[in-house]
């Protein structure tokens, strides 16, 4: 039985390990990046943890609502009494009844006294006040989970940034590579030529490509480092500590989006969570401003309350005209009312709730309109990019032929160096300005998605 268990569940065991492998070496996508992201920062852990402190105080709201107890217990020392209420001990007499005045003296020694107090009650009726500090803690729960949506717009957005970023460097890095690789092959043909004495060759084209190629390796030097920052970007943003193989091979234009300007506007209007959370913000705002005034009103309690106190070393005084604070014990169910009510302050804080919801929704107002305009900017500004990338696509490809035409004649001695290193810089300009235009519109696309509300 142990040998089939091996045979059947060996291999299994083999297979995972193996699948398991294999995915940690998969190059990684732009999607699954994000999705790493997501899971791992903890920037949205900390606005997730304000929805459980907002869930807290809806539970403490709802909570405030209940049973409420207090209780509250000693032990003290206190002078013994021996004898009843009257001078000299006496329980009681018929004529020139003096109450005893021997409260200091300690004659009779010391005595343990200890006490408990306490109250059980539930409020009845608030007049609106707990009920409002619910509704408000409810909306506050809302305006925080969408504090979660938007974070993690925020961090998609960085590692897109990241992302196309570093495809960006690294292309960038290959396209100077291979003009230092030009520049250091035409350098070495005039080197030559000049110490032969052959071909059409000056200092002034050593020292025009000697310049180049400087600039070349400056240009370069920074690439790289651009390279390495969008890598370490990414490994911070995946939680991941190795380097990250990508799954694009090369930095290639997005499609152009199909939604029209009206499309996108729609979708804003409709997933942007900042309405969402202005919306819960006004109920919120709205449901404090009603609390507020419902706190000059009383609240309304039942329950239970006692007390019990005994001093063993002290006789007890039954009357039921005088409290006897040593020794007594009590017990009743109860109704009753607490007011608080500060006449001269309350109407202030009224006055300050209220302009808390009218700036709200002053500011409702102001998204409302705003928003539509933020999409119109990205909309435009995206529109720009995509028309960039094919002007600039177009250009360095009229570059690249320009400079392979400009390299061919200097080897065949029909152009000088000058022409070489102008037809090189004109090429990774161009190029380098393509694969900006298209690292600016893939981000462009995203960030119209993000500002749409449908970017997650």
């Amino acid at each position: 039985m142990k040998r089939l268990r091996s045979l059947v569940f060996g291999p299994v065991l083999l297979l995972s390990y193996s699948l398991a492998a294999m995915a940690q070496d998969e190059p990684l996508s732009l999607e699954r990046a994000i999705e790493l992201a997501l899971a791992h920062d903890p920037r949205i852990e900390q606005k997730e943890a304000f929805v459980r402190q907002a869930e807290g105080l809806l539970q403490e709201a709802e909570g405030s609502g209940g049973w409420r107890y207090s209780i509250d217990s000693f032990l003290a020392i206190a002078n013994g009494v021996d004898g009843g209420f009257y001078e000299g001990g006496e329980s009681s007499c018929s004529s020139n009844c003096r109450p005893r005045d021997d409260v200091y003296d300690l004659d009779d020694g010391l005595s343990l006294w200890g006490g408990l107090s306490f109250s059980i009650v539930k409020p009845l009726a608030t007049f609106g006040r707990l009920e409002n500090y619910q509704e408000a803690a409810q909306h506050n729960i809302l305006i925080k989970r969408q504090d979660v949506a938007l974070q993690r717009d925020e961090v998609g957005l960085q590692v897109v940034r990241a992302y196309w970023g570093y495809l960006t460097a690294r292309d960038s890095r290959l396209l100077l590579v291979d003009a230092r690789t030009r520049v250091e092959g035409a350098l070495a043909t005039v080197e030559e030529w000049l110490q032969e004495g052959s071909g059409d060759a000056s200092q002034s084209d050593k020292f025009a490509l000697q310049s180049g190629l400087g600039l070349i390796e400056n240009f370069l030097a920074e690439a790289t480092s651009l390279e390495q920052i969008a890598m370490a970007g990414l490994q911070l943003l995946t939680g991941r500590d190795e380097l990250i193989e990508l799954a694009d091979r090369r930095l290639r234009p997005l499609e152009l989006p199909s939604e029209n300007l009206d499309d996108w506007i729609d979708l804003a209007l409709e997933n942007r969570p900042e309405f969402r959370q202005v919306e819960a913000g006004l109920a919120a705002r709205r449901a404090l401003v009603e609390a507020t005034r419902a706190d000059k009103k009383p609240i309304v309690f039942a329950g239970v309350a006692g007390s019990a106190a005994y001093a063993p070393d002290r006789d007890t005084l039954d009357n039921p005209y005088i409290f006897d604070p040593f020794n007594h014990a009590a017990l009743s169910p109860l109704v009753g009312m607490r007011w608080e009510f500060e006449a001269d302050a309350q109407p202030g804080r009224v006055v300050q709730a209220q302009a808390e919801l009218d700036a709200l929704v002053h500011q409702a107002s102001f998204a409302r309109a705003g928003i539509p305009f933020q999409v119109q900017e990205q909309y435009h500004t995206m529109v720009a990019k995509y028309k960039a990338t094919e002007s600039m696509r177009n250009s360095s490809r009229a570059a690249r032929r320009w400079m392979i035409a400009s390299y061919s004649d200097f080897e065949a001695g029909l152009e000088d160096a000058k022409d070489i290193i102008d037809a090189l810089q004109v090429y990774v300009l161009s190029y380098a300005e393509y694969l900006r235009a298209v690292n600016d519109f893939n981000y462009q696309v995203s960030k119209l998605q993000s500002v749409s509300g449908v970017f997650q």
